[in-house]
């Protein structure tokens, strides 16, 4: 199968959802999954509230996508959007991320991001 151009990065709360069963999260997955990618903050955050029972589900969906690291560049952006959009650190880390690699940040956290924005580009794919 060839691999898509890869264009999303998938915060957290899309896995999350996913894990817990919400259709709309598993459809967009399932849909886009191969032009997708996550942050090793999405991969932290998911990890951090798995349970020991459910860790090789969640490990095996994790390494299903490539991550993508926090270069030091990276952490400069997220420092600047974290004072300039007073961001929480890890949604400041995720833009960061998904401007340096040119990704649509895709999430359903619109009270910290405004879908269409400029900088980063924000998917809201489905409300709750």
């Amino acid at each position: 199968m060839e691999r898509f151009a890869l264009k999303y990065l998938i915060d957290s709360v899309i896995v999350i959802d996913h894990l817990n069963g919400i259709e709309s999260a598993t459809a967009f997955l399932r849909e886009h999954g191969t032009a997708a990618t996550l942050s090793v903050v999405t991969r932290a955050e998911v990890l951090a509230g798995c349970s020991d029972d459910h860790a090789d589900a969640v490990l095996a969906l994790l390494n299903s996508f490539p991550a993508l690291p926090i270069t030091v560049d990276i952490a400069d952006l997220a420092a600047t959007l974290r004072r300039t959009q007073r961001w929480k650190l890890p949604d400041a880390l995720q833009a960061a991320v998904a401007i340096r690699h040119d990704r649509v940040l895709v999430t359903r956290n619109t009270r910290d991001f405004q879908a269409g924005g400029t900088d980063p580009v924000v998917l809201v794919p489905y409300r709750l």
